[in-house]
């Protein structure tokens, strides 16, 4: 099942955009060529530990839908069409979903992972069905952690077209994004929720125009010393993340220090670690350490090279018989 395809108008070539396009395409790369690790084993539904199966899937879907919806280059584009193919192949064409929502009809992650398809027209009839009978239980309407995986939640509800359990804007309002707290009192934690405020608010960078003037300018004004604080402290998947909000400001600013700061971060084969150095050859999963600041960077560069918000299209999921081997 497909989409139409349909890139966003290429960004003039400013300085920059060779490193960009570069980074994009070599951190893809290196996703396909580990691919066989985002295959979800045959206990999925039952022992598997859904952090490292279900949630590396749905991060490569969400991340690689948009590079191959937006990003100015083919060849980009395609891979991360490849990347996302391969993840929905990897649903059983979403069966999948009805098994985790059969035996976890109040869990969010199962709604969320479909919302990132669904989005992109690759619908399950079954899972529709009982999405809408699952998200009508008052138990759907438990509060969540917090209010960041709540904007999550309300956001895959769009996606699918199912009513939204809670006002988006009431619960924004409840965020780190909402508040603008003090910038001192940011730390780690806090700084992912905010840029994922910041991504849920403009569903991951398509519509950048929802940031508020105030948050605007409060981003404006305090992400260049975040970034810098977190790069002193070698934690490349968060300045990834801050890089990607940085993109999504108006006329937004480009700072090629960092850039080139995570280019010198990466492994040889275009990984880039979550923080620090890579693994020792036998002394840990440089897998699990890289995957997903691996995709931010491509996310990243992606939402950096593209002038204007990015037009409500989705991506052309390529036929698995496409991918490499």
């Amino acid at each position: 099942m497909t989409t139409a395809r349909a890139a966003a108008p290429e960004r003039h070539r400013e300085p920059g955009a060779e490193l960009l396009d570069a980074l994009a395409g070599e951190a893809l790369g290196w996703a396909e060529r580990n691919r066989d690790r985002f295959r979800l084993p045959p206990d999925v539904t039952t022992t598997a530990d859904p952090n490292l199966t279900i949630k590396p899937l749905g991060e490569l879907a969400e991340l690689t839908a948009l590079i191959a919806a937006c990003h100015p280059v083919p060849d980009v584009r395609a891979r991360a069409g490849r990347l996302f193919s391969h993840a929905w192949n990897e649903t059983r064409d979403g069966d999948l979903f009805a098994e985790l929502v059969r035996g976890e009809p109040q869990a969010a992650y199962p709604v969320e992972v479909y919302g990132v398809f669904a989005r992109a027209g690759l619908r399950n009839a079954v899972v529709d069905d009982l999405l809408r009978t699952t998200t009508a239980l008052r138990g759907w309407r438990l509060a969540r952690d917090d209010h960041t995986r709540t904007l999550s939640v309300l956001n895959a509800e769009a996606r699918i077209g199912l009513p939204q359990h809670a006002d988006f804007g009431a619960v924004l309002a409840h965020t780190g994004l909402g508040r603008l707290p003090e910038p001192w009192l940011l730390e780690c934690r806090t700084a992912y929720g905010l840029t994922h405020d910041v991504f849920h608010l403009t569903d991951w960078g398509r519509d950048r125009t929802r940031l508020s003037p105030a948050s605007a300018e409060y981003l404006r004004l305090w992400l260049p010393a975040w970034v810098e604080s977190w790069l002193d402290e070698q934690l490349w998947d968060l300045v990834g993340e801050l890089l990607a909000v940085t993109a999504c400001l108006p006329d937004a600013p480009f700072d090629p220090v960092a850039w080139q700061r995570l280019a010198d971060a990466r492994t040889a084969d275009g990984a880039l670690p979550e923080q620090g150095s890579p693994p020792e050859p036998g002394a840990g999963d440089v897998f699990l350490a890289c995957y997903h600041s691996t995709l931010v960077l491509a996310f990243a560069a992606t939402l950096a090279r593209t002038a204007t918000p990015i037009p409500d299209r989705t991506a052309t999921p390529i036929p698995d018989s496409e991918a490499p081997r």
